[in-house]
């Protein structure tokens, strides 16, 4: 199979205007994984209004894996947080498209989609605190197999707000077992990325039956000396949008992300303990 960032990655190198800019024209859809380095990148959760409070609500409540970082005002399709040209519509990879919880397509532009009542969400994501991981040698096996990083449902209760509600969704790597505190304490200074971790080892303490089996994303082989380590992820309120089955509901696709402008330290608009 071709690798789509080797392809292009003299464009990938110029940075993330132009990044951002290949997405828009449609010339990759791939995971951004590995990407706009030093700059936030973005879950996206677009829901009608008359659902927007109990989904804000949704977002405060559970801080850790909905990291918030703007909300858009209805009907727009920027969010000036993210940066004076980030077009929602058209800036994430993949985006997924659900009616009544149940995905009915994936497209690449939202333009002939959006409409007037609209609000959307902007939520952190776990890649941003990737590339100081591996600036420290700390390999990230996803990004060197090219593959979506594994998502797994969990047992661990979020809590609701409306018809939002459900189990919290982790993001998993394999982390060498000697250099994990190492990991919890880069990963602590990225509130916006989900912080530290929130789980490692045991996957079935968390309802994990099988790490061969991701719910979203591709496994990944592991190493020895290396152990499997948690990250709340921002597919949780993407899961949480499923479960309330709404008329309409817009997301990006797993791995396939929103680049924003602004740096990936940024506060969260309800910052948590990572203590």
């Amino acid at each position: 199979m071709t690798n789509v960032l080797a392809e292009f990655s003299e464009i990938f190198d110029q940075g993330t205007t132009a990044q951002r800019l290949m997405i828009r024209q449609g010339l990759y859809a791939g995971h951004t994984a590995g990407l706009a380095k030093g700059k936030l990148q973005c879950n996206l959760a677009i829901l009608p209004g008359e659902f927007a409070e109990d989904f804000h609500t949704f977002c405060r409540l559970n801080p850790k894996p909905c990291p918030l970082a703007g909300v858009s005002q209805k009907g727009r399709f920027a969010i000036p947080r993210l940066g004076d040209d980030v077009d929602i519509r058209t800036d994430a990879a993949r985006y997924n498209i659900y009616r009544f919880g149940k995905l009915e397509k994936q497209v690449s532009d939202l333009r002939e989609l959006w409409r007037e009542d609209l609000v959307a969400f902007a939520i952190g994501c776990s890649f941003t605190f990737e590339d100081a991981l591996r600036c420290a040698g700390v390999e990230m096996r996803h990004v060197a197999s090219n593959v979506t990083v594994p998502m797994f449902r969990t047992s661990i209760a979020t809590q609701a707000s409306g018809p939002f509600g459900g189990g919290m969704v982790v993001s998993m790597r394999p982390i060498p077992e000697q250099r994990l505190e190492e990991v919890l304490a880069i990963c602590r200074t990225y509130p916006l990325a989900h912080g530290a971790p929130i789980h490692v080892g045991a996957p079935d303490e968390i309802g994990i039956s099988d790490l061969n089996a991701p719910d979203w994303g591709q496994p990944v082989a592991f190493k020895d000396g290396e152990v499997p380590v948690f990250w709340a992820c921002g597919v949780t309120p993407q899961a949480a949008i499923m479960t309330a089955k709404l008329p309409l509901s817009i997301t990006h696709a797993p791995g396939a992300m929103l680049i924003a402008d602004v740096d990936e330290l940024t506060t969260p608009l309800y910052p948590y303990n990572d203590n």
